[in-house]
């Protein structure tokens, strides 16, 4: 099984278009996990309702995971709305250059 460390890397990969930041860093990956059959669910949400590119960033997500952890069988994203994301999620790096 991968770890939630693991799945969160290649997460990392695919890169907000709008702002250029990975979704890890901008804080739009609330959890990832991988169960014995080696089938993945990471639980995220995105900056904001209205994204245009809504079903493109969920398709990423799950072609990152696969094609970076080459043993997982499945991926699926679970999209949530709750809690509502906010720039205080992101990380202090992310925060400096939205802010500057």
């Amino acid at each position: 099984m991968y770890s939630k460390d693991d799945i969160l890397k290649a997460v990392s990969t695919v890169i907000d278009p709008e702002v250029g930041f990975n979704l890890v860093e901008m804080g739009l990956i609330y959890d990832a996990i991988c169960n014995e059959n080696m089938e993945v669910t990471v639980t995220m949400t995105l900056s904001t309702k209205a994204c245009p590119l809504h079903q493109m960033i969920v398709q990423w997500v799950e072609e990152a995971v696969l094609r970076e952890l080459p043993k997982v069988r499945l991926t699926k994203v679970d999209l949530v709305w709750e809690p509502v994301w906010n720039i205080s999620m992101a990380t202090e790096e992310v925060k400096a250059r939205l802010a500057g």
